[in-house]
């Protein structure tokens, strides 16, 4: 017997084990079922479960689910990433609680360490994945450090190296002072600093009291300027083009150049040139021969090195030992030092607030900086060329369509991709250097011994490179390197090209277009046929999750309070294509609401007899409820089967839900109750036979998004033995006879008593209040149809009779139209008609009100271009809001007013 009460904790667990042992998530290679391949976007073994993971892995889910019902064999990859800066910083962490640094007990010794922390704890969130329900092949787990995708990252670097692909290179690189490593972009985030904008007075050289001022938010930096640009078009530096400036502090010597980089309606016009610490200015310097040069170091202190020879005195500009005072100064420290001498100079304009974007390590915390180090580059724009074919001639599609865009934008201005990393944990770049510095790039160290030999004719002492590949290049591989490559084995040849990868838009350069271009370029073939995008998890109001703002959700609390199929079904629910999904409390416990629902509803089922029979035959149904119930679950079917094919997760959610709540539960069982309780009666039979065969179809349905109550109710209620249900066939439609009338005549009773009910309610009708329904204009067959169904019409409308009406309606009567006819409520005192009319109008006078006032701000181009977009949609949805009420209330208006 049922619980009464739904406790999802009570069979989740239980449920979960007993799939993993039984390898019910396995895939089967040797199996004459087509394959049906997703690579789990490997998690960072430093990670738990974020409200982010919990809609990637819903998603991907319901598709390994609903295809594995289909009879598809399906390999859903699991593993883990090493997350190179991430994990160095969480064991470098843990260590200095011991009064260890890395530094101090060397690199052998820490990466031991790391290892450790990883056997330890490092598999927090694959656990975790396992309370949502994510039925991943566990025993094909992989980690991007483990030995078979280490030979895979060690073959594609030497390969790409051998091809050209890859090459040492000097340039500019997000620099992390604290981590003294390049990171990625995807490792920067922008933060708004409230700073200043310095305006500098750079002397004209051969023009005594002519300045050229610069404005500029990092003073710091001036020490590594190489010129001033201007716009060429502005006619108030137009002369001093081609002339040159002195640079204040240092005495250099610097050019004033034209470039359109520089914006004359910014600042001042003109733009000091540091290309040695900004990006922009670093292609400006391409374009003009400047020199690039560093004047902070690793650790963003002020280095002197690449600037002493230009050192010199310039009286009252530049003094050689003011600027050697700086040497060793942290960066912020120097700034304040050099604002103070430029002032002391009377070479510091003015200072204006300016608040402004400071790129930040994300995980540091402090301002990165553009720096020039000699690094390992990858020719990321003619491997980019394969992938930007593939995507161009259908061969890989993105879902929604529209982020073709930002692929082809990112993809067709692709930068070299530094592959280096200044970090000890991670793959380590696979180099030796002579003593020359010549590089000999080998799979092994042996085989750079055999490289140095032939180059130097002599056995050489080589060292090993410091640097590790960044964390993106062995996930770039995850796709084929996961499957065993580089060895050919059966299930690299069954598994690759995948069929669907899910992520989010955040890391389509990152890791998407990279795992293409590799795969294209070493497989020959796209790595995956359908790339879809989900957006974001945000709250209920459409704001951006944050600690700061406090509305951050963690999903293994939504799990133990609502259930995992709660928070998975209303993420389903939430999840529209090109939408970002707003979560909130009140919408998991919607979810919960709409899984208890079904609970009971099988609680129902019980309590009136209804277990499965497989010898049941729809085809044979001869009553108009089994028959429209039937209907209705073949529809639901379809319904659900098109939506999932079309990645529309938010249909078919929706789908199932409406057949489950709204036909099954709300209006199917009401409507069986007389005939169950019927006894051992031909309609009591068919009602039952009808009941048990849609339960099942729903409990199928409803699988791939809520996998643990439909488990647990598939053995309970006897459609199979346990644990079955995740290998049960996926629906199909099955044949009804007169579909068409079943469904005129059930829809027009639901039609009728949701009518009644529609109006009671906004009659603010008593509940025990009963009176006759008067039908006017309704043929033979309505009225027959309403005697025929008359003791549930009077149940569930809460009605004495239904009587004609052929003249005049009497006063008083709230009227609806219902097909051919219009039916009537009789309310003349039962309520104070005036008194509602009144109501109702001053209801719609306080929406019309809101509606206009929200339409009035939309309006305003003004509040729509500053606004924030989650603000301007939250409006547009409170004024869709508004209109619908208003139509209700004028409808409901129109029922009583005559």
């Amino acid at each position: 017997m049922l619980e009464k009460t739904l406790t999802p904790a009570d069979f989740e667990a239980k449920l979960y084990e007993g799939w993993e042992q039984s390898g019910a998530f396995s895939a089967r290679p040797d199996s004459p079922a087509q394959p049906f391949t997703i690579m789990i976007p490997p998690p960072n073994v430093t990670g738990s479960l974020h409200i982010g993971h919990a809609l990637t892995f819903t998603v991907q889910d319901m598709l390994i689910r609903w295809r594995r019902m289909q009879g598809r064999d399906t390999l859903w990859q699991p593993g883990t990433d090493h997350a190179g800066i991430a994990t160095q910083m969480v064991v470098e962490r843990l260590l200095g609680t011991q009064g260890l640094k890395r530094r101090e007990i060397g690199r052998e010794a820490f990466t031991q360490h790391v290892w450790e922390w990883k056997a330890q704890s490092g598999g927090t969130i694959t656990r975790q994945l396992r309370r949502l329900g994510a039925s991943l092949d566990w025993p094909r787990e992989r980690f991007t450090m483990d030995e078979g995708l280490s030979e895979a990252v060690r073959e594609v670097f030497v390969t790409l190296h051998e091809q050209g692909l890859i090459y040492r290179d000097r340039r500019l690189v997000n620099w992390d002072p604290v981590f003294q490593s390049a990171i990625s972009d995807l490792e920067v985030e922008s933060r708004e600093v409230k700073g200043h904008l310095w305006h500098l007075r750079y002397p004209v050289e051969g023009q005594p009291g002519r300045f050229l001022t610069v404005a500029t938010t990092r003073p710091e930096t001036m020490l590594g300027d190489t010129a001033v640009a201007v716009h060429p078009e502005d006619e108030r530096y137009r002369d001093l083009i081609g002339r040159h400036v002195i640079l204040p502090l240092t005495g250099r010597r610097i050019p004033v150049v034209a470039d359109e980089y520089s914006d004359p309606e910014k600042g001042t016009g003109a733009v000091k040139i540091t290309p040695g610490h900004d990006f922009n200015d670093f292609q400006v310097g391409k374009r003009h021969g400047l020199a690039a040069l560093s004047v902070l170091d690793a650790e963003a202190r002020v280095m002197l090195e690449e600037i002493e020879g230009d050192l010199a005195a310039v009286d009252g500009i530049a003094d050689p030992d003011f600027v050697r005072s700086l040497a060793g100064l942290d960066r912020f420290k120097a700034r304040e030092a050099i604002v103070a001498e430029m002032e002391r100079l009377e070479l510091l304009e003015k200072i204006e607030a300016h608040v402004h974007a400071v790129p930040h390590g994300d995980r540091s915390g402090v301002p990165i900086e553009p720096r020039l180090t000699m690094q390992w580059y990858c020719d990321a724009a003619t491997l980019a060329k394969p992938a930007i074919a593939a995507v161009e001639d259908g061969r890989m599609q993105f879902v929604p369509k529209q982020w073709e865009n930002t692929f082809f934008a990112w993809m067709r201005e692709i930068e070299p991709w530094c592959v280096s990393r200044q970090l000890w944990w991670g793959h380590r770049i696979p180099a030796w250097y002579g003593p020359d510095g010549t590089a000999f790039v080998a799979r092994d160290e042996a085989a750079a011994q055999a490289q140095a030999r032939a180059h130097y004719g002599r056995d050489e002492t080589l060292t090993r490179d410091e640097d590790v590949l960044d964390t993106w290049f062995s996930s770039a591989l995850w796709p084929f390197s996961t499957l065993g490559w580089p060895q050919q084995t059966p299930e690299l040849a069954r598994y690759y090209p995948t069929d669907v990868l899910v992520t989010g838009f955040d890391i389509i350069f990152f890791w998407v277009a990279r795992m293409m271009m590799m795969g294209m370029h070493f497989m020959g073939d796209v790595p995956f046929r359908t790339i879809y995008i989900h957006g974001l998890v945000r709250d209920e109001k459409g704001q951006k999750m944050s600690k700061s703002k406090g509305n951050v959700i963690d999903p293994l609390e939504l799990i133990d309070s609502y259930g995992a199929d709660a928070m998975r079904f209303t993420i389903a629910a939430l999840a529209g294509p090109g939408r970002d999904v707003k979560l909130g409390r009140s919408r998991v416990e919607n979810g919960r609401s709409f899984i208890t629902k079904l609970w009971n509803a099988a609680r129902f089922c019980e309590m009136n007899g209804i277990q499965a029979d497989p010898g049941f035959l729809p085809e044979a149904c001869t009553t108009p409820l089994a028959r429209w119930v039937i209907d209705a679950a073949n529809l639901a079917v379809r319904e659900a089967t098109a939506a999932l094919q079309a990645y529309r997760f938010d249909e078919y959610a929706a789908a199932v839900r409406r057949f489950a709540w709204d036909t099954f539960c709300d209006w199917f069982l009401e409507f069986a109750k007389p005939a169950l309780a019927s006894g051992d009666t031909p309609e009591a039979r068919e009602a039952k036979g009808a009941a048990q065969h849609v339960l099942g179809v729903l409990l199928k349905l409803m699988h791939p998004v809520t996998p643990f109550v439909t488990e647990e109710l598939w053995h309970k209620m006897g459609y199979g033995p346990e644990l079955s249900l995740i290998h049960t066939a996926w629906p199909e439609p099955v044949r009804v006879s007169e579909p068409e009338a079943a469904r005129e005549e059930m829809d027009w009773l639901v039609g009728l008593v949701s009518t009644v009910r529609g109006v009671r309610a906004e009659m603010n009708v008593p509940p025990s209040q009963r009176f006759p329904l008067l039908v006017q204009g309704a043929g033979p067959e309505v009225l027959a149809r309403g005697q025929r169904w008359l003791d549930t019409i009077a149940r569930m409308a809460r009605i004495e009779a239904i009587q004609p009406l052929a003249g005049e309606p009497p006063k008083g009567v709230a009227q609806a139209v219902l097909g051919e006819a219009t039916i009537m409520l009789p309310l003349a005192g039962i309520i104070d008609i005036d008194a509602e009319r009144a109501r109702l109008a001053k209801e719609r006078g306080k929406a019309e009100a809101e509606a206009k006032k929200i339409a009035a701000k939309l309006d305003n181009a003004d509040f729509v271009a500053r606004a924030k977009p989650e603000v301007v949609e939250e409006n547009r949805e409170r004024l869709a809001a508004a209109q619908a009420e208003i139509a209700r209330l004028e409808a409901a208006l129109g029922r009583i007013a005559a």
